[in-house]
């Protein structure tokens, strides 16, 4: 999914004007999507002169920090909460989590994958 790097956009305008469904505009003269708009086409990514819309894959590292924080703040709650060793099972929860969100995300590829393979792409 793309994402705008806003210290690197110019304001220019033209993603914008781009988007077939109005997901962009300018904010405070820097470009802003609208993810719950957005059909990632990828037209934004390919107009921008300045390469300000990005690919999301740039934010994995900073994704799995903002996850293993979230969670030691849930394991500091637990503990201060419900008692020793309550952090420990929260740790246990949240690894619990992402496993079905592992799978979630298995059988979700998979499913796409299929689409390929029944000939459903245009």
């Amino acid at each position: 999914m793309p994402w705008i790097n806003q210290s690197e956009c110019t304001g220019c305008g033209i993603c914008v004007k781009v988007c077939p469904v109005d997901s962009i505009a300018l904010e405070n003269a820097v470009a802003d999507i609208d993810m719950d708009t957005c059909i990632h086409c990828g037209l934004c990514h390919d107009v921008c002169p300045v390469n300000a819309v990005r690919h999301d894959s740039e934010r994995i590292p900073r994704e799995v920090s903002a996850n293993v924080a979230r969670t030691r703040e849930f394991m500091d709650d637990c503990r201060r909460l419900l008692g020793a060793g309550e952090d420990r099972k929260c740790l246990e929860r949240m690894i619990r989590h992402f496993r079905k969100e592992k799978k979630v995300i298995e059988a979700t590829l998979g499913e796409l994958e299929a689409l390929t393979d029944k000939g459903e792409m245009a």
